[in-house]
């Protein structure tokens, strides 16, 4: 958000921007003394002093001395944000499971539960009726008032009416989920986003990716999607239609995919290729697949030997990733995050090895996700919160 409000602004348009700012500000950054927000922000402080004192009053932060003291002389207060003062309803809807969480104001998880869905509970109707029966579970265990909802969904979602328009995977085709959503939980406002593009948002503001201004989330569930960081802001394409990277063509005379193509990445690298190269069933539970990545890194020696076919498909499509997009860096996420570390070394070399942008760029990063599970409930409880505090 800019901390420039537009030229001929009213007065009382400056200040709801300047207080919108700030609110932003410390559900990102976290604590902060007045005189460092007034730095951050290019105000006086006796502005900054006003806004503090308004939100204070208005219950959205409270001021405390730090809990460690450094220095001779009286320590500044700090700023915080009140969490129960404006809560997120965050949902990830999965292939395997179905997570939800309230999720406060700075960030703070204050409940959460989660459930596994089989194939005869995946139906839409299923998973929205237990959307809605956890909600009220969660919200009066918590004993707070809701302000808007973010849903994580796999598959092409349609951001302007939270349509899930197609997601294979899970059978599903025009699942009005936020519509359906915003009646069922009383016309609260509903934002409906793609996973991958939830996850990179996640790990731009709170994780792997946090100050990088261009950066690109791939990540592994039962397919392959990514979410794209570019200039600071995520890249959502027309119609919010953007970063189905698991859908580029890597082998053309390789596998058929669900997507009428052939040889798409996700069929070299997704969770079914995995169990593959592991020489396990395709269809083995997640955790099996988990369970021997993390017996194999313990034999640093063998993971080449094993996995090099799959890490040379991997290194193929992350340098025509890094090619096209220019990134700082690369976030790896979901089932890629138990990949053994001698192979994500050995992926990392290549990429700068073969990549001439990465080359160009002294070297693409290529790190997992710090967020680990949680990076879809957070990108969708963001996707909440960029309405609500605007109008706090």
């Amino acid at each position: 958000m800019s901390t420039t409000p537009t030229a001929g602004a009213r007065p009382d348009e400056v200040r709801q921007h300047n207080r919108a700012v700030l609110l932003r500000r410390l559900h990102i950054s976290g604590p902060r003394t007045r005189a460092a927000l007034a730095s951050e922000m290019g105000l006086n402080r006796s502005t900054i002093k006003t806004l503090v004192d308004e939100l204070v009053g208005d219950g959205l932060v409270v001021e405390r001395l730090p809990a460690r003291r450094s220095g001779a002389g009286r320590p500044s207060l700090l700023v915080l944000p009140q969490p129960h003062a404006a809560v997120a309803l965050a949902v990830d809807v999965r292939v395997e499971q179905v997570a939800m969480a309230l999720i406060g104001f700075g960030g703070e998880i204050l409940n959460r539960c989660s459930w596994s869905l089989r194939p005869s509970t995946r139906t839409p109707d299923e998973v929205f009726t237990r959307i809605v029966d956890n909600s009220a579970v969660l919200i009066e265990e918590a004993g707070v008032e809701l302000a808007a909802v973010g849903v994580s969904a796999p598959g092409v979602v349609r951001r302007s009416d939270g349509m899930v328009r197609e997601a294979p995977n899970l059978h599903w085709t025009d699942v009005p989920l936020g519509a359906w959503l915003s009646e069922a939980l009383g016309d609260r406002r509903v934002e409906v986003g793609n996973d991958a593009e939830l996850s990179v948002l996640a790990e731009h503001l709170r994780g792997a990716a946090r100050g990088a201004t261009d950066a690109v989330f791939v990540g592994a569930d039962v397919g392959v999607g990514g979410g794209i960081i570019s200039g600071g802001v995520p890249l959502r394409g027309s119609g919010g239609y953007v970063g189905e990277l698991g859908h580029m063509v890597v082998r053309p005379d390789g596998m058929e995919c669900y997507c009428g193509s052939r040889g798409c990445w996700e069929t070299e690298v997704g969770e079914r290729a995995l169990s593959r190269a592991l020489d396990l069933p395709e269809d083995s539970p997640r955790g099996v697949i988990v369970a021997e990545l993390h017996a194999l890194a313990q034999h640093p020696d063998e993971v080449l030997d094993r996995l090099g076919d799959f890490a040379e498909w991997l290194t193929i499509g992350l340098c025509n990733v890094v090619n096209l997009l220019s990134p700082q860096l690369v976030v790896l996420g979901d089932l890629f995050t138990a990949l053994p570390r001698a192979l994500l070394d050995h992926v990392g070399e290549l990429l700068v090895e073969r990549s001439l942008v990465s080359r160009a760029m002294g070297g693409t990063k290529l790190v997992t996700s710090s967020l680990g599970a949680d990076g879809k409930l957070l990108g969708a409880a963001e996707l909440a919160f960029e309405q609500v505090l605007a109008s706090r």
